[in-house]
C-alpha cells in the first residue's frame, strides 16, 4: 500500500501479510518490484533494491515481525546455510550463530532493520 503524505511518498509493509522470510521477501518484492520479472530472495537483494526507493517505510505490526523474524527463525537461517556449505563463508555463518546463542547477535529483523537504515534515504516507522 502507497500513500502520499506531505509529497513524501509512504510505504507499508505489512508484518500480518507474513510469518518468516520467504514471506517478506514475497511483500517487499510486491511492493517495490510489481514491474520486474524477478522478485527479492536474499538479504542482499534486499539492500540492492533499496538504492531505487525513494519513499518512507511504515512496517505495520512490527511487534509481530520481531517474533516471527526472531531468535528462532534466525537460528534456523544460519542452521541451513551451515548444513548446506558452499558458497557460504561456514565459518562465519557459524560465527554469527554462535553470537546470536550467546545473546550478542542479531535476529532477522535487526539485520532488516539495519540494512532499512543503512539506506538515508528512507525515513523507517516501526508501527
Amino acid at each position: 500500500m502507497k500513500n502520499e503524505i506531505n509529497n513524501k511518498k509512504m510505504t507499508v509493509i505489512n508484518g500480518g501479510h507474513f510469518s518468516d522470510l520467504k514471506g517478506f521477501y514475497n511483500e517487499v518484492s510486491e511492493l517495490f518490484m510489481k514491474d520486474e520479472d524477478w522478485k527479492v530472495g536474499t538479504l542482499d537483494g534486499f539492500d540492492d533494491i533499496l538504492y531505487g526507493v525513494d519513499s518512507d517505510i511504515i512496517w505495520k505490526d512490527s511487534h509481530k515481525s520481531r517474533e516471527d523474524l526472531g531468535f528462532d527463525l534466525t537460528k534456523e537461517f544460519y542452521d541451513n546455510k551451515i548444513r548446506q556449505g558452499k558458497p557460504f563463508n561456514v565459518k562465519l555463518i557459524q560465527q554469527k550463530l554462535d553470537d546470536l546463542i550467546d545473546g550478542k547477535g542479531q535476529t532477522l529483523f535487526e539485520i532488516l532493520i539495519e540494512i532499512i537504515g543503512s539506506h538515508k534515504n528512507i525515513i523507517l516507522i516501526l508501527k
